[in-house]
C-alpha cells in the first residue's frame, strides 16, 4: 500500500502529452533511514525529457515532472546514511533505484538492472508505489546509494548535464578503452556530442567530429576535436575510410549508419547513443564483416561510472557548456531544443520554480 508522502515541493509538470509545462505543487516521500533530501539548485534539460513527456517512448502517467540532470545540496539525511552529509554538493542522474541483486547491479551497472531500474521520473518508487517525479522541481528525496558527490571544483550549473550527457558518453569511452593512441569519432554536436568530444580529448584520444553544420566546425575544434568532417564534404569522408577505432553516434534521428561504419578500421566499434523514435536502416553486413566491425549500443551509466566521471571532470575542470534559464523560460527552451537552437545544454535555475 502506498506510503503517505510528506515533503511539499514546487515543480513544473505536463498534464498530458500535448500540454506545456506548468507549475504544480506536489509532495515527496518523507526521509527514510537511508534517504537523502536534496534542495535542487539546477536541473539540465535533456531531449529525452521532451520525448518522454510527449509519450513518444510509450504511454505515460500524468502529471509528469521531467528532469534527470539534478544538482543541489543535502538538507536532511536518514539515520542510517553514511555517504552524504548536510551541506554536501550532490547530484542525481537518470535512475533512483534498482533491484541491487542481479548480476548487472552487483557489477555497478544499475542502469542495466535485469529486473528494471527505477527512472528518476516516469518510474514507480519502490518505497511508496507512487510515480517518480523528476528534477524540474525544488527538492527531491533519493536513496543515498543513488546520490553522487559533485566535486567542489565544478560549477554546479555546468555540472548538472554531466549526470546524463556526461555519463552517457563517458561509459562507452571507458568500456571501449579510449585513450592515448586511439582515434575516436563523435557524430553530432549537441548536448551529448559536445561532452563526448571534451571527454575523449581529455582522455588523450585523437578526436574527429562529424557534423551536418559547417558553422559548428570551429566549436568542435575548440572543444577538443583535431579534425572535423562535414556531411557534404566527400573528400573528407574518403580520407577517413578505415581510420577510426571508436565512434560515438549521438544523433537521435535516422541517418546513414553504413557510411559512418566505413570509417572504422579493423575491429573498430560504433556505439549508438542517440535514441531515434523512428526506425533506422540497418547497414550492409558486408560493411561489418569486411573489417570485423561492431555496431553496438550503450545506455547512460551505472552509479560507480557516474561518480568516476564526475571525479575526472573535477580534476580536469570539465563542465558542460550551458545556457542558464529560469522556470518561466522552459517551454521556450523546449521549442528551441527541437530546432537545435542551443549550445549546448539548457540548465534550469530551480530556485525560480514556484515564484510568481
Amino acid at each position: 500500500m502506498p506510503a503517505a508522502a510528506g515533503i511539499p515541493v514546487a515543480g513544473l509538470a505536463v498534464r498530458d502529452a500535448a500540454s506545456p509545462l506548468a507549475p504544480w505543487a506536489f509532495q515527496r516521500r518523507t526521509v527514510g533511514p537511508r534517504d537523502v533530501q536534496i534542495a535542487i539548485h539546477h536541473c539540465g534539460v535533456c531531449h529525452s525529457d521532451l520525448h518522454t513527456a510527449r509519450g513518444e517512448w510509450g504511454a505515460m502517467r500524468y502529471p509528469l515532472v521531467p528532469g534527470h540532470e539534478i544538482v543541489g545540496r543535502v538538507v536532511a539525511v536518514g539515520r542510517d546514511v553514511t555517504r552524504h552529509a548536510i551541506g554536501d554538493a550532490v547530484g542525481v542522474g537518470c535512475i533512483v533505484d534498482s533491484c541491487r541483486d542481479c548480476d548487472a547491479c552487483r557489477r555497478g551497472l544499475e542502469n542495466y538492472c535485469e529486473r528494471g531500474s527505477t527512472g528518476t521520473y516516469a518510474g514507480i518508487e519502490q518505497q511508496t508505489g507512487l510515480p517518480t517525479q523528476g528534477g524540474y522541481s525544488t527538492g527531491i528525496v533519493v536513496d543515498e546509494a543513488f546520490v553522487v558527490k559533485v566535486p567542489a571544483s565544478l560549477d554546479l550549473a555546468a555540472a548538472a548535464p554531466l549526470l546524463c550527457a556526461g555519463v552517457t558518453t563517458w561509459s562507452p569511452l571507458r568500456h571501449w578503452e579510449a585513450g592515448p593512441g586511439t582515434r575516436v569519432g563523435v557524430v553530432g554536436l549537441g548536448g551529448l556530442g559536445h561532452m563526448a568530444i571534451r571527454l575523449a580529448a581529455a582522455l588523450g584520444a585523437e578526436v574527429t567530429a562529424f557534423t551536418t553544420s559547417p558553422a559548428k566546425a570551429d566549436d568542435a575544434r575548440r572543444l577538443g576535436a583535431q579534425s572535423v568532417v562535414v556531411a557534404d564534404d566527400a573528400p573528407a569522408w574518403r580520407s577517413r575510410r578505415n581510420s577510426l577505432d571508436l565512434i560515438l553516434d549521438t544523433v537521435s534521428g535516422p541517418h546513414d549508419v553504413d557510411r559512418l561504419l566505413r570509417t572504422l578500421r579493423l575491429d573498430g566499434a560504433m556505439v549508438m547513443l542517440g535514441l531515434s523514435p523512428d526506425p533506422m536502416p540497418f547497414p550492409g553486413t558486408f560493411t561489418l564483416a569486411s573489417r570485423r566491425r561492431t555496431l553496438a549500443g550503450s545506455m547512460i551509466g551505472g552509479i560507480p561510472e557516474t561518480q568516476a566521471m564526475l571525479d575526472f571532470c573535477g580534476t580536469h575542470g570539465l563542465g558542460a557548456e550551458i545556457e542558464r534559464i529560469t522556470a518561466h523560460d522552459v517551454n521556450i527552451a523546449w521549442q528551441r531544443m527541437v530546432r537545435g537552437d542551443v549550445r549546448y545544454r539548457f540548465v534550469i535555475d530551480c530556485e525560480t520554480i514556484g515564484m510568481g
